[in-house]
């Protein structure tokens, strides 16, 4: 029996990265089981880390439809099913191991058959193991590695589940080199099995560590996405021998950057659909939680809804600015009642405009209609919501304010004028408009400046912290107050690091102005115009390789089969604002599944520390203008108190993440 690699993906090229992943899992590894398989249902045996990926991707019933009749964790004490076969999808640890022989050896096996899938590589010494065990070998119907070892968060969106990471890798307080090697260790490979699962061998870009001058050492800290690099060009280099059918010649862009790229994009308020209801709403990830009237006409009673790709109005709306989303759904209310006649009786009796509580009741009287009513009902709560909160806490000019510190506009003068007259701003807020500030303006921090600014904005000891680690560290790691977070931040930026106008982007929304960091760098990269002083590259391009938009017409015709990708174009953000339908925007979905557009080669940036929304937009708009796939993927997805909860953490490794939640 020999150790199997994974095989080709299934189906065209046109799915999407979030699509590839799911069909890997269903296809190429549960369906791949019934070849030589009698047992018409199997048990699926998971642990903790791979039934996180499974459920990122896959749906109980996409699982059951495969012939999995059962799903079940492979640490706790499982009923033997000696007549069936099971399907094991599991990091190769040596837990593991030793977990899946005794499951499997001796005369009475758990199961007829075990079918092993590794989401990584396995190390050599545990296959050994697994050869040594003869009563196990005859078992096996397949030992493979699958080589997926991510989270798809988007269809153009991935982390590798490192909540930790700037803790672990830029903190003065970790333990020595074992969190900060098992954290580069295990981020190089969940990024490598991404390339893996699409089949793309990169160009490996990444951020060169920075020193303040010749007579500074080079930290540990600054070389992580170095190293990280390393890490993943090593594997890439394996997966040319060992994966068949990997290519053997670049085709696609990765950049590798760390969080001080851009410091600001965390803690801003972005006033896009999808990131308000992030920020502002206290979700449970995307799960959120609503009223809606009970059947029988009594109290009425909660409902959990995921605001996901699978919703039509979600999709049209996510990346829209608030005050553009809210605008739509009353003109598709509008468009609703007018194409409605009992909604035009209603509004007649009543002589007023639809609630939201009356669209939910008419989900019950009219069922014809409930799913499209259903969906409408719930986005025009969530954006009264939304709207309500920017009042309440006086949204509008603290992001103003926060905008015009970034671009130059504002200054001390105007952060100390705002701190003494808008006395309704919340303590949170004040505190994300002070690390914006200790952001541009850290030499401001050397002095007792700082210190009395966060006393005028009343903050807590734990914010202070917050901001004292924001802060960009413009002098030696050794001076640097606070000695618990010494993430360097860009030393060679201006002296205030203002923000530039984009030009020819301008939006007809107020609060529009502030754009990532990444954005700028994705278009640079694109063009094939990084800044070689900050940024190397781990490989030369091949003779072949084509990426540039001006060679795309070229590099359709000679570059290899890998180079060129069809897709669905995902999201309505390249979509014409009026929408085909009124009330349910399944028009969306139609797009979404039917208009693919030829792209160029695809484009995949990594952050280490943690991404934004306004990142993962930026991913979005730039795949439709740079006519490439654009993929991102970070360590985590941060919504500004995550961010902020993390920062304080960085000099508390006492406390923990539920102390500190603000």
């Amino acid at each position: 029996m020999s150790l199997d690699s994974d095989s080709s993906s299934q189906g065209g090229d046109h799915r999407s990265f979030r699509q590839i992943t799911r069909d890997r899992l269903l296809f190429e590894m549960l369906r791949s089981t019934r070849k030589d398989s009698k047992s018409a249902w199997k048990v699926l045996i998971m642990d903790k880390f791979t039934v996180k990926i499974m459920s990122y991707s896959c749906k109980m019933a996409d699982i059951t439809e495969e012939g999995v009749s059962l799903v079940e964790d492979l640490y706790k004490r499982r009923q033997p099913l000696p007549s069936m076969d099971a399907i094991y999808f599991i990091q190769p640890t040596k837990e593991n191991i030793v977990m899946f022989l005794s499951d499997m050896s001796g005369r009475s096996p758990l199961y007829k058959k075990a079918y092993v899938f590794f989401s990584s590589p396995i190390q050599k010494d545990l296959v050994s193991q697994i050869k040594k065990d003869l009563s196990v070998l005859p078992r096996i119907g397949a030992l493979s590695e699958m080589n997926l070892e991510y989270f798809p968060i988007d269809s153009q969106g991935f982390i590798t589940d490192h909540e930790r990471a700037l803790e672990e890798l830029f903190c003065e307080s970790a333990e020595g080199f074992n969190k900060y090697n098992a954290c580069l260790n295990t981020m190089a490979t969940r990024i490598s099995t991404v390339f893996a699962s699409m089949r793309e061998f990169p160009r490996v870009h990444y951020r060169v560590a920075k020193t303040i001058d010749a007579s500074t050492m080079t930290t540990l800290r600054d070389m992580v996405p170095t190293k990280i690099a390393a890490g993943v060009w090593n594997y890439l280099s394996k997966y040319k021998t060992s994966i068949p059918e990997f290519p053997q010649t670049e085709t696609c862009e990765l950049l590798i950057v760390d969080r001080s790229v851009d410091q600001i994009a965390p803690i801003i308020h972005e006033w896009t659909y999808d990131a308000m209801c992030h920020d502002l709403l206290f979700m449970d990830g995307n799960k959120y939680v609503h009223e809606v009237p009970s059947k029988n006409g009594s109290a009425s009673e909660k409902r959990e809804v995921l605001l996901e790709e699978h919703d039509p109005v979600w999709l049209e709306l996510r990346h829209a600015h608030i005050a553009d989303a809210s605008e739509r759904l009353h003109d598709k209310m509008t468009h609703f009642v007018s194409k409605n006649k009992a909604a035009q009786l209603h509004q007649a009796r009543t002589g007023a405009e639809l609630s939201t509580r009356d669209l939910q009741k008419m989900v019950q009287a009219l069922p014809q209609y409930s799913d499209q009513i259903d969906k409408l009902s719930l986005h025009v709560e969530i954006a009264g919501k939304l709207n309500s909160i920017i009042r309440e806490q006086c949204l509008r000019d603290v992001g103003q304010l926060e905008q015009d510190l970034v671009f130059g506009d504002a200054g001390t003068k105007e952060l100390i004028n705002f701190f003494r007259t808008q006395l309704g701003v919340s303590r949170e807020n004040k505190l994300r408009l002070l690390m914006i500030y200790a952001a541009i303006n850290p030499e401001k921090f050397e002095s007792d400046k700082g210190t009395k600014l966060m006393q005028l904005a009343g903050l807590s000891a734990d914010d202070m912290i917050a901001v004292n680690n924001m802060r960009c560290l413009c002098t030696d790691t050794k001076k640097a107050s606070g000695g618990g977070f010494t993430l360097k931040f860009d030393v060679h930026k201006k002296k205030h690091g203002h923000r530039k106008e984009r030009t020819g982007e301008e939006s007809a929304w107020a609060l529009s102005r502030f754009y990532p960091v990444l954005e700028e760098l994705i278009e640079k990269l694109s063009k094939g115009e990084l800044p070689k002083d900050e940024y190397n590259c781990m490989n030369d391009p091949s003779p072949s390789f084509h990426g540039l938009p001006t060679t795309t017409s070229t590099s359709a015709r000679t570059s290899p089969a890998h180079s060129m990708r069809s897709r669905r174009t995902g999201g309505s953000w390249a979509r014409p604002r009026g929408s085909d339908d009124g009330y349910s925007s399944d028009s969306v979905l139609k797009h979404a599944s039917s208009d693919f557009k030829k792209l160029g080669q695809r484009i995949f940036v990594f952050i280490i520390g943690g991404a934004t929304r306004s990142e993962l937009r930026a991913a979005h708009k730039l795949t439709s203008k740079l006519k490439r796939e654009v993929i991102l993927g970070s360590s985590s997805l941060d919504d500004p108190p995550q961010f902020i909860t993390k920062l304080k953490m960085m000099s508390a490794e006492e406390l923990t993440l539920d102390d500190l939640q603000i």
